[in-house]
C-alpha cells in the first residue's frame, strides 16, 4: 500500500494579467522522492515551485503539504528548504553564519547550532571553509553552502530552482554528482526545477514535464525517454524524428506500417489501430541504425548530411514525402555514406512510438 504523499498540488491555477499560467495541476510527490519539473521557459514550473513555496498563492486549488492544506500557511511555517538559482548568500556573514543563520531565526538551541552547522558543511565537503567569506569561495564552493544552509534546518521538502544553472558545464555536472549523493544520503524529499533535459534525467526519480502551464507527462526518466505520451514530449526529452504513416496490416507482432516509397516496419503497439488509418511515427535517434536493403523493416533513404560529433556520428536521412530522420550512431558509418548516398536504416519494432 503507498503512503500518503508528503507534497500534493490539487487543481493549482494560476493567473496574470488575464492569462493563465498554470492550468489546474495535481501533482503528488512522496517522502524521499527527486522530482524534477522540466520544461522549457514560461511552461509554468518556476510558478509551480512558487506556489508549493508560499510565495505566490493559487487562484484555484490547493497545496496539501504532509497532510494538511496549506494555502494560507506563510512560508516560513511550511518546514520548506529553497535552494535559489543566485546564491542568496549574506556577503557580510561567513560560511559558518550564512548556514547557522535558519536555525538561529528558529530560535534552536545554541549548543546545537554549531554541531548542526558544521554537519550540513562536512556534508558537502565544506567543513574547513566554515571561516570563509562568500567572497573567497569559487561559484560551486558558494552554491554548496547555500544547499547546506537550506538542509541545516532539516526541512520536510527541499525546493530548488535552477540551482547550477549559472555555472560551467563542468561544474555544472560535478555539482549534480554532488547533488545525487547527498539525495541518496539523506533522502529528504527534493523537488527541483530545470530546463535541462539531461540534468533532469540524471538527477530524478520521476520528472514532471511541463508544457503551457499544464504537465505533459509524469514518469520515471526511463518511462519519459523510452515511452513518451506525446510528440512534445518525445521531441522535447532526446533526439527523436517524426515520420507519417498508413496502417496496413496487423500482425502478431505488432502493426505493419508503410512510410510512403521509403518502405514499411513493424511497430509494436497495444491499441486498437485499424488498416488504412494514418499515424504518426516517432524514434529516438540514437534507436537508428544502418542495416542490409535486404533485412525486413529496412527503409530507404538519401543521406542529406553527415557530422561527426565526437562520441557519436549524425547522419540526415530524407525518406520523402518531406520525412526525414536523423541518427546518431556510437559506430562511424561505411566511407561511402555521404551526402547525396542512399542507404538503408532499420528500427527494431519496440523502438517505434505510436503517437497520437
Amino acid at each position: 500500500m503507498t503512503s500518503a504523499p508528503v507534497l500534493s498540488l490539487r487543481g493549482a491555477t494560476k493567473n496574470y494579467g488575464g492569462a493563465t499560467v498554470l492550468k489546474s495541476i495535481d501533482l503528488d510527490i512522496q517522502q524521499g522522492e527527486f522530482v524534477s519539473l522540466l520544461g522549457p521557459s514560461g511552461c509554468g514550473k518556476t510558478t509551480t515551485l512558487n506556489i508549493i513555496a508560499g510565495f505566490t498563492s493559487p487562484d484555484a486549488g490547493d497545496v496539501i503539504i504532509g497532510g494538511q492544506r496549506v494555502n494560507d500557511v506563510p512560508p516560513y511555517k511550511r518546514e520548506l528548504g529553497m535552494v535559489f538559482q543566485g546564491h542568496a548568500l549574506f556577503p557580510h556573514m561567513t560560511c559558518f553564519e550564512n548556514v547557522a543563520f535558519g536555525l538561529r531565526m528558529r530560535k534552536a538551541e545554541v549548543a546545537s547550532i554549531r554541531e548542526r552547522v558544521l554537519q550540513a558543511l562536512d556534508l558537502v565537503r565544506l567543513a574547513d571553509f566554515s571561516e570563509r567569506y562568500p567572497r573567497e569561495l569559487s561559484g560551486g564552493q558558494q552554491q554548496r553552502v547555500g544547499l547546506a544552509r537550506a538542509l541545516v534546518v532539516n526541512p520536510r521538502v527541499l525546493l530548488l530552482d535552477e540551482p547550477l544553472s549559472n555555472l560551467d558545464a563542468k561544474l555544472r555536472r560535478a555539482m549534480q554528482s554532488e547533488l545525487r549523493s547527498i539525495h541518496t544520503k539523506l533522502r529528504t524529499t527534493m523537488v527541483y526545477v530545470t530546463h535541462d533535459q539531461e540534468e533532469a534525467l540524471t538527477l530524478s526519480d520521476r520528472i514532471a514535464l511541463m508544457s503551457n502551464g499544464r504537465i505533459e507527462q509524469i514518469d520515471t526518466p526511463e518511462g519519459i525517454y523510452c515511452q513518451p505520451k506525446t510528440r512534445f514530449v518525445a521531441d522535447f526529452i532526446g533526439s527523436s524524428s517524426f515520420v507519417r504513416g498508413v496502417v496496413v496490416g496487423i500482425e502478431a507482432a505488432g502493426a505493419r506500417i508503410r512510410l510512403g516509397d521509403a518502405g514499411s516496419v513493424l511497430a509494436a503497439h497495444e491499441g486498437n489501430l485499424q488498416p488504412g488509418g494514418e499515424i504518426l511515427l516517432g524514434v529516438r535517434s540514437d534507436r537508428i541504425r544502418p542495416v542490409p536493403p535486404e533485412q525486413s523493416g529496412a527503409l530507404r533513404g538519401k543521406v542529406l548530411d553527415r557530422v561527426f560529433a565526437g562520441a557519436t556520428t549524425h547522419l540526415r536521412i530524407d525518406l520523402g514525402q518531406g520525412d526525414e530522420i536523423v541518427a546518431h550512431l556510437a559506430e562511424p558509418p561505411a566511407d561511402d555514406i555521404i551526402p547525396g548516398a542512399m542507404v538503408h536504416v532499420g528500427v527494431s519494432p519496440k523502438d517505434w512510438i505510436i503517437l497520437p
